[in-house]
């Protein structure tokens, strides 16, 4: 930045005056201690390097060979695209567009943005609709999940590397660094600074307090998550059959496999993933979203480190579908082996995306809002 300017917290709605800032500093809010924008030397051109380099990388990962299954004489091997028509074929189209969009859809999306904005910017001219790109791209940037299904597909193959031998295709390295590349570049990623590059003064954005709607909305959906996790944790998430013997599988019921076969810290990462997290991210928010609706005044640094939490682990618990979805698309040997998903992969799906959308609907900006008093404080980094 060539100069100070001032802004509104976004998570406590705390006016703050920002300084000047140098290579890797970060303005902070002085009240909630959220990250208000880090400004990075050369951030255009970096991005715009990584961005090119990671898409490269995913349009690698989706001709070639992913993953490669034999057992007893029979072969399976699946791309990515083709592991998507798999559960399409076995009647689970929703859980084939789910991973569609997470892993594949919106990542794309998300690079594709960066590229429209910053390569005419790099050349002297304002692409149309910059501001529409960026809140758009920022909207969706939480339901990008690549890291989390190569996670879940690293669970899958230690969960049958001990009854077949797995081979890794050219897709499975290309989405490896794509997934890196991708990674670094959302490092780079900065809203504030994006706008900057588009808007010689960024108009403060006084969005209207409405704690009625936060609150019924959050209620809502967190209402509903509690209904979907009943079955998510009492039907099977999986059926595995092997020479015609069904082998029914819960979310609980593959963490105590995992253990018995001696894969303690698959184990337990899922256990926190799929069980644990879950769970706590219900609790937290029905916590917070009650105390916001009591209009408790205490412990606002308390609630807003575990809302912070909450909005950080809340994609996490992903893993297990992906997990599913990976095993079901590799695994189809016929009567000698194959899997297919449960019931309880939808629900659990539905789980983790109502816990985010509540943990987006819930405003953090209640924890500090005094009813019926505008908070005019304004402060220096």
């Amino acid at each position: 930045m060539s100069k100070p300017h001032t802004m509104l917290c976004h998570e406590c709605h705390y006016r703050v005056t920002l300084p000047v800032l140098t290579h890797k500093q970060a303005a902070v809010c002085p009240r909630c201690g959220f990250q208000l924008t880090v400004y990075h030397h050369n951030a255009r051109q970096r991005i715009l390097a990584l961005a090119t380099t990671s898409l490269i990388f995913l349009l690698a990962s989706l001709p070639f060979e992913f993953l490669s299954f034999s057992t007893s004489g029979q072969y399976q091997s699946i791309d990515i695209l083709g592991s998507l028509w798999i559960l399409v074929e076995k009647d689970y189209a929703l859980l084939a567009v789910v991973q569609a969009i997470a892993v594949l859809i919106l990542p794309a999306f998300v690079l594709i943005s960066l590229l429209y904005l910053l390569v005419p910017l790099s050349l002297g001219v304002r692409p149309a609709k910059a501001q529409l790109v960026i809140k758009t791209l920022f909207k969706l940037l939480p339901w990008t999940m690549a890291e989390i299904f190569l996670i879940g597909v690293l669970v899958s193959l230690i969960k049958i590397v001990s009854m077949a031998d797995v081979g890794l295709g050219l897709s499975f390295y290309a989405y490896l660094f794509f997934t890196i590349s991708m990674t670094i570049t959302l490092l780079y990623v900065d809203k504030f600074q994006l706008e900057k590059w588009f808007e010689s003064e960024i108009e403060e954005q006084h969005i209207p307090i409405n704690p009625s709607h936060s609150i019924q909305t959050t209620w809502a959906l967190l209402f509903t998550s509690v209904l979907l996790y009943i079955p998510a944790n009492i039907l099977p998430i999986m059926h595995t059959y092997v020479l015609g013997s069904e082998e029914p599988s819960t979310i609980l019921g593959g963490v105590i496999l995992l253990w018995k076969m001696g894969s303690y810290p698959i184990a337990v990462i899922i256990f926190i993933a799929s069980v644990f997290v879950p769970v706590a991210k219900i609790v937290i928010l029905c916590w917070l979203n009650y105390s916001v609706q009591a209009k408790q005044i205490h412990a606002n640094n308390e609630r807003i480190f575990w809302y912070r939490f909450t909005e950080f682990v809340g994609r996490w618990s992903m893993i297990d579908v992906f997990v599913v979805a990976v095993l079901v698309s590799l695994i189809q040997l016929g009567n000698i082996m194959s899997v297919l998903p449960g019931h309880a992969a939808l629900a659990f799906c539905g789980v983790v995306i109502c816990t985010m959308l509540a943990a987006m609907s819930f405003d953090s900006r209640l924890i500090w809002h005094k009813p019926g008093k505008l908070d005019k404080g304004e402060n220096t980094v």
